[in-house]
């Protein structure tokens, strides 16, 4: 290991998480850059009694980062009534006392990275009438899930890919300046309607299209309204550093402070390139760049089979159509096995026989767990071809690819910069088909277990704070992060002797052990490790949000 540089529906995830983050910084940069007016104060604490319910003889690790301390809490209504030494709390005030001993009581887990979508909407024709009648404003699919019911709270970024198809469909090339204005007007709306930011992915077509100017602009409107700007970027593979070149470029032009997705370095001949990479975010954090990042806990990826393409194969919607034409095709096999110039081959960062197949229809369903090598040995062609036919049948595959370092990812966990997220979706083992990367069952315990229990690669406080009061900081919600007397009451409680993932990448669907409770606005959703069923979730709007 490298030396310490510091010397709704059930939630499945993890079973912790308060927040699903899908898609207290002041901007920095030009002069018309506008900081939004300050949040109303947080509210006092609660007095009111009986109490709701009462945790006693828990370890509390209230999300700062400090050493952990014995402490009763109590939670009234949505919010942490009181927060006491132990033993001092009337428990005849409370309508329920947990006895939580040899338990932490932490703050609920804030998932930066989370890809629910409609994985948290209910079904039913009211759900299909709103989709239809609403889904023409950013806010409208979150305030579905609020008013649907969902168990945890959500919020979003607005995608940078949605703005720039709204104005210039799959269209390769730089915006005139009306397509330009309708993207500033499009994040300018979204920012409003509670958007904590913009996110893009910048090796999917048609982001990968965006220049620098492009997203600079976008940012600007962003860091108007207090948001961030956060975004898988161009490379994570050999292109690492001009990609975050290009991301310190964008924060340092537009004033709006800077997020990296999953920071990693991919493919084994870049892995020495992380520690240059975080060389690279300290010296701008050092000019006065607000850079920070995200990862997962994992040395595998997972996105789709597309990500083994030339970006270009998808402009104007010709995908299929270039798929099928001998002379494109044989251009395409030609890029995927060449070493790839300006985008990302995942196929080659995983090499085939590292790239597992996920997410196949069910003509196709035999595949599940075989990987690109082992697809062309049964097909009996070249691994390039043997993709090509795969995504005319099918049009898209569900990944995982096999392609960092456990080095550098316990390397990634240890910077005071660095937060957490899972990249993955939402999941419900009841009635789960097929595979999928175990992180989105497994991130946060697998944290918790493996690297802090285990290994002792950062400590419990530390991780903690990287799951809560970090992400709360950084996305600009008021109230949440922390526990605090008066705050909102996210809570979980778990037992750090136990907790451990369990899902695994060809078992995948099992529900991680170790979590007791989780509260989320003061509403138990897990009660002895068991879902109940509630939906108090609520749709959480960022800073430069209007009144709703």
């Amino acid at each position: 290991m490298k030396p310490n540089r510091l010397a709704g529906r059930p939630f499945h995830r993890s079973l912790s998480a308060v927040l699903l983050v899908l898609a207290s910084c002041t901007p920095r940069g030009p002069a018309d850059v506008v900081v939004p007016p300050s949040p109303p104060p947080v509210p006092p604490p609660v007095q009111d009694v009986p109490w709701d319910v009462l945790l006693v003889n828990g370890r509390l690790v209230d999300g700062t980062g400090n050493p952990w301390r014995y402490a009763d809490v109590a939670l009234s209504g949505d919010r942490i009534a009181a927060i006491l030494p132990p033993g001092l709390a009337d428990r005849a005030l409370a309508r329920e006392v947990l006895d939580v001993s040899g338990t932490v009581v932490a703050p609920g887990f804030i998932d930066l990275n989370g890809q629910g979508d409609e994985g948290l909407l209910r079904d039913g024709d009211e759900t299909e009438r709103r989709r239809r009648n609403e889904w023409t404003r950013f806010g409208a699919w979150l305030e579905e899930m609020e008013a649907g019911g969902v168990s945890v709270n959500v919020g979003s970024f607005i995608g940078g890919t949605t703005v720039r198809r709204y104005a210039m469909g799959l269209r390769e090339g730089r915006p005139d300046p009306v397509e330009l204005d309708t993207m500033r007007a499009v994040t300018r709306r979204a920012m409003e309607e509670g958007a904590l930011g913009v996110a893009t992915a910048l090796i999917y077509p048609p982001g990968a299209y965006a220049g620098t100017d492009e997203l600079v602009a976008v940012a600007r409107e962003v860091a108007r309204h207090g948001g961030i700007y956060i975004s898988h970027i161009r490379s994570e593979s050999s292109g690492l550093l001009t990609a975050l070149a290009e991301a310190v470029e964008i924060g340092s032009r537009s004033g709006a402070p800077v997020e990296i997705y999953h920071l990693k370095a991919a493919g084994v001949d870049n892995w020495a390139l992380q520690d240059q990479a975080i060389d690279l975010i300290d010296r701008a954090r050092a000019r006065g760049v607000d850079i920070q990042a995200a990862m997962y806990p994992y040395t595998a990826a997972s996105t789709s089979l597309q990500a083994c393409l030339p970006p270009w194969t998808s402009a104007d919607g010709l995908l299929q159509e270039n798929l099928r034409n001998p002379d494109t095709r044989a251009r395409i096999i030609a890029e995927m096995s060449a070493p790839p110039e300006g985008w990302e081959n995942w196929c080659a960062l995983s090499t085939p026989a590292g790239a597992m197949m996920v997410g196949l229809s069910s003509a196709n369903r035999e595949l599940t767990g075989h990987t690109l090598a082992e697809l062309a040995e049964m097909r009996g062609t070249p691994w390039a071809e043997a993709v090509l036919d795969l995504l005319v049948e099918e049009g898209n595959v569900g990944m995982v690819y096999f392609a960092m370092s456990e080095e550098n990812v316990e390397e990634l966990l240890t910077l005071p910069w660095m937060k957490f997220g899972s990249d993955s979706g939402v999941h419900d083992p009841k009635n789960a088909t097929g595979m999928t990367h175990p992180r989105g069952y497994g991130t946060y315990p697998r944290i918790l277990g493996r690297y802090v229990r285990d290994e002792g690669v950062l400590p419990l406080e530390e991780a903690v704070r990287k799951m809560t009061s970090a992400v709360a900081d950084r996305v600009g919600l008021e109230a949440r992060g922390l526990l605090r007397e008066g705050w909102y009451a996210d809570v979980v409680v778990f037992d750090p002797a136990t907790i451990a993932e369990v899902a695994t990448f060809t078992e995948p669907h099992q529900l991680s052990r170790g979590v007791r409770h989780l509260f989320v606005n003061g509403e138990g959703v897990i009660r002895e490790g068991r879902f109940t069923g509630a939906s108090p979730g609520r749709f959480l709007r960022g800073p430069g949000a209007r009144e709703p």
